[in-house]
């Protein structure tokens, strides 16, 4: 950690926030009071963020090593700010599965993290812990009910909710529990991450707002095939209680300063990939530009970020910051760079079908040529996109003020006629002309195809009302395809979904496609073996790399 990290209450001064609604959780993290806006609206208050421009930080489809997303997010907020700008950061909290599986934490990297890292990137303020005791503690009132054969109506053969853990466990994915005993049943594990209860607690406005989302999950039906929901069960008030706290966004700090939200941590891949709606809208409310990510490339955490975080909560983004690098480019190219500048101009198109203008950000490598840069450069320029460099992994915000530049001119040409919401399909569209219009529109795909599996959940959704919500597509993220091999340039392929999974209190479908698990594996060789907690108490190996 970084020996000149500044005391947390300075970093919230920074955004003028007041004193009494932080509480510091030692020297550089606090949990912060988010605005309801409801309340606000009612002491005369504004009841929607005003000032503040949005700017989403997506990406091309990424190879397996990523393409540095959070670390040009984190570069550009510290550019952002050596050159004068009020702005803030808002980042997902990562999840223990990625730091001990492959992919290493999520504090960004080299002079572009969040700090305090180690401490980011394992047990944080709890939230995930939290997360994770509300959701587990509905499934052991789903069986308690169950059990006692309980006035709910619920039945094993139709009970749907999960147990889940913060750890990749594919051994998890089938369980048999109560073995041996008269509830016998099988069931599953997801990831904390793919946890419903995660996808609200990220897209929920206020606590009130929390209470009736988690009233409205579904954990089964009857008999009759009538849903079963929390509140059925009693869970609501008790879930809440272990919520609460958690509900609070978190302020931490970027390597030289920056203020940074980190909260709440849903996966791009198998959720709706978006850190929390009250980070965002309390960062909104207090600096003149706020930087937020999505997970993985635009055709996934983009679309999602947009057609769900951003329909929920009311919001529109003012830009988009699409990360490219030579290596991706190359990948999607089968090797030639030329090639693969076709899968960016594709996902520019796939970003201005949401009316938004494009920055590409190149985060560039160290074994980059200059004519390689130059080629995208002009590329981009040839689709009327603007482009800047990042070299922030190695130079932190001197290495983004350029791109913080060009960004700050494209917001200022939006100024008079900012963007307006513009969404895929609308709300209540029925489920299968929302996957066509997001398979065929984003992803290129020709046909969308369901299973024997899927057609029947889409029949029981229809008889119980849920067939018009928006939809969650959980599928790979290293393809614009269903298929992590399918590359970055397929067109006209068919999709399959294999299933669909109701979110009734976060509000959408998610629709499995391909080979997607809602509870990861660990690779053959684990991150984990390479953690080491060094003599000065630091932690080595939570970062890709180290």
């Amino acid at each position: 950690m970084p020996t000149h990290l500044r005391p947390i209450l300075d970093v919230a001064g920074d955004l003028g926030l007041d004193p009494d609604r932080c509480t510091p959780l030692g020297r550089h993290k606090a949990k912060v009071d988010p605005v309801d806006r409801v309340a606000a609206a009612a002491d005369g208050g504004p009841a929607s963020p005003p000032g503040g421009r949005l700017v989403l930080v997506s990406a091309i489809t990424p190879t397996p090593a990523g393409e540095g997303k959070t670390t040009v997010s984190v570069g550009l907020t510290q550019g952002l700010r050596r050159i004068g700008t009020r702005v803030a950061l808002c980042l997902r909290e990562p999840s223990l599965g990625p730091v001990f599986g492959v992919k290493g934490g999520g504090t960004g990297g080299g002079e572009a993290q969040v700090e305090p890292a180690d401490d980011v990137n394992l047990h944080f303020t709890g939230d995930l812990h939290a997360i994770s005791s509300a959701h587990n503690l509905l499934a052991a009132l789903v069986d308690t009910d169950l059990y006692f054969g309980g006035p709910s109506g619920l039945t094993p053969e139709t009970t749907t909710w999960p147990r889940v853990v913060d750890m990749n466990d594919r051994a998890l994915r089938k369980v048999v529990i109560g073995a041996g005993g008269k509830a016998e049943r099988h069931t599953r594990f997801d990831i904390t991450a793919a946890s419903e209860v995660m996808a609200i607690m990220a897209l929920a406005s206020s606590e009130d707002d929390l209470r009736a989302r988690i009233a409205r999950i579904v954990v089964g039906r009857t008999a009759e095939g009538v849903p079963v929901t929390a509140n059925d069960l009693g869970a609501t008030d008790a879930m809440v209680v272990l919520l609460r706290e958690a509900l609070r966004p978190n302020l931490v700090q970027t390597r030289e300063g920056a203020p940074a939200f980190v909260h709440c941590g849903p996966f791009a891949n198998i959720a709706h990939g978006c850190s929390s709606v009250v980070a965002t809208d309390l960062a909104l409310r207090h600096a003149d530009v706020v930087i937020t990510e999505a997970g993985f490339g635009f055709d996934l955490g983009g679309e999602k970020f947009l057609d769900l975080k951003m329909r929920q909560a009311g919001l529109w983004p003012r830009a988009v910051v699409l990360v490219a690098t030579v290596r991706a480019l190359k990948s999607h190219g089968d090797g030639d760079l030329t090639a693969g500048l076709q899968h960016l101009e594709r996902q520019l198109a796939n970003v201005r079908a949401f009316g938004l203008p494009p920055l590409v950000a190149l985060n560039v490598f160290p074994d980059d040529t200059e004519e390689e840069l130059a080629e995208i450069e002009a590329f981009a320029a040839a689709a009327d996109a603007a482009a800047g460099r990042s070299t922030a992994f190695t130079d932190g915000g001197a290495g983004a003020t350029g791109l913080a530049e060009r960004l700050m001119a494209l917001l200022a040409s939006t100024d008079a006629d900012p963007p307006r919401p513009t969404f895929l399909y609308p709300e209540d569209a029925p489920v299968l002309d929302a996957l066509h219009a997001v398979a065929s529109t984003i992803y290129g795909a020709g046909e969308v195809r369901l299973s024997e599996a899927a057609e029947a959940d889409l029949a029981w959704l229809r008889q119980a009302g849920f067939d018009r919500l928006p939809v969650c597509i959980a599928k790979t993220h290293l393809s614009l395809t269903d298929d992590p091999k399918g590359g970055g340039l397929a067109r006209g392929f068919p999709v399959t979904v294999h299933e669909l999974r109701l979110s009734a209190g976060a509000g959408f479908v998610v629709a499995r496609m391909g080979r997607i698990f809602t509870m990861p594996g660990l690779p053959r060789e684990p991150a984990a073996k390479n953690v080491r907690l060094r003599p000065d108490g630091s932690v080595q190996g939570l970062m890709q790399g180290d």
